[in-house]
């Protein structure tokens, strides 16, 4: 919820997003149109510099985003109001970055014995 002029309370949606791409264009009049893209095609924009300068860094990694429509010309336009980077997920398997395939499964091996030799000794109860 926001609050706008004359104190009116007004609901402002915001959804979690993955950022596919960054754009930015000039207009006629000579502002700057800055553009959220989201890896599902929607795109949101801004021709505020303290929004648009959160922006950089955020291609590839997810971001919470606070915007609204506005109707023009039969034409809905989404706004950007705020954007904020998420932090990224917990690894599952400590804070490796990347583990191929045979490496996770060689980390969790010691693991999958000791579920395995609880489950045969609570079998035997």
């Amino acid at each position: 919820m926001e609050v706008a002029q004359g104190g009116i309370t007004r609901c402002v949606p915001e959804e979690d997003v993955r950022v596919a791409e960054l754009k930015a264009f000039k207009t006629k009049s000579g502002n700057t149109r800055h553009v959220l893209v989201d890896d599902q095609g929607r795109e949101f924009s801004t021709f505020e510099e303290q929004i648009a300068a959160k922006l950089p860094g955020l291609e590839g990694k997810r971001a919470r985003v606070k915007y609204h429509e506005q109707q023009h010309e039969g034409v809905t336009n989404v706004y950007l109001d705020d954007v904020e980077p998420l932090e990224p997920a917990p690894y599952l398997v400590g804070q490796e970055a990347e583990l191929s395939p045979r490496d996770l499964f060689a980390k969790l091996q010691p693991f999958k014995g000791l579920v395995a030799g609880d489950i045969e000794r609570n079998g035997d109860e």
